[in-house]
């Protein structure tokens, strides 16, 4: 496993910021928050963002992430199939091994709609395969579908292409209606991508995104999850992930150091169990 953190921890804060901060904090790989790429890439070139990356020695170990894919249509679906090419050549261009996919299908969804998903994952996956990146789809816990780790196992096995993986992002797996027992369907051949948090204690069917809290300090630990990581051998990135505007505000070095230490914490108590 490879400890990381997800720039967006740091939303507030300049990319440059970050990666020095995080690099000083003893952070040496980071899930890339496209939004924060996207804002400095408007100043500076891609090949300047790969020599930052160098100088600090950070590894991009994922980048986070692409919406709109699945059962978009018309000019909306045009648009976020450019940006998906644009996002996918960045990714080439700074050797990130995985591109994380939104499964944002929200509402009611009818066969035309279903199909239109899978399509999509398909398509996807053969333009990632193009530039050497893998796609990891994130299951949404509120979304319409999929909304939990069997169906998006399920669906990423009908797909059945080397290129597209699972993203599972604790939160959603804690909000949503996945179970225990469905973290047997982890393997290290569908898992590309982990993102990692804790929760605040209120009832799930309320938690937000702002109620992310480092691994560890909350309701939800993920101790059966990283147990099972270390089971499949996963040798992929396990990031943090929070989403709070409070934490946006501390100095980059100081979050990267905290969010590190709960990291390696979270990782080696359940390791050892």
């Amino acid at each position: 496993m490879r400890a990381a953190i997800s720039t967006v921890c740091s939303l507030d804060s300049p990319l440059e910021t970050v990666l020095a901060d995080y690099a000083a904090g003893h952070v040496d790989a980071v899930d890339l928050w496209l939004g924060q790429a996207d804002a400095y890439l408007k100043e500076r070139s891609r090949a300047d963002l790969r020599a930052t990356f160098e100088q600090h020695g950070i590894a991009p170990v994922a980048a986070s992430f692409q919406g709109g894919l699945l059962t978009s249509q018309g000019e909306a679906r045009l648009e976020h199939w450019k940006t998906f090419e644009g996002r996918l050549a960045l990714c080439s261009d700074l050797d990130i091994p995985v591109l994380v996919v939104a499964g944002d299908a929200h509402g009611p969804l009818g066969p035309q709609d279903l199909g239109r998903l899978s399509a999509s994952l398909v398509e996807g996956a053969k333009r990632a395969a193009d530039v050497g990146v893998r796609l990891a789809l994130e299951f949404d816990g509120r979304a319409s579908f999929p909304n939990n780790l069997q169906s998006a196992v399920a669906l990423i096995e009908d797909v059945g292409s080397p290129h597209l993986g699972l993203c599972l992002d604790w939160f959603h797996w804690t909000i949503g209606p996945s179970k225990p027992l469905d973290l047997w369907l982890l393997t290290s051949d569908n898992l590309a991508h982990v993102q990692l948090c804790d929760l605040v204690d209120v009832p799930r069917e309320m938690a937000t995104d702002a109620d992310r809290i480092l691994p560890g300090e909350g309701s939800s630990p993920a101790d059966d999850l990283v147990r099972r990581l270390g089971e499949i051998s996963y040798a992929g990135g396990v990031a943090v992930e929070l989403h709070d505007p409070r934490m946006w505000r501390v100095p980059p070095r100081q979050f990267g150091e905290i969010a590190m230490t709960a990291l390696r914490k979270q990782l080696g108590h359940a390791a050892m169990e």
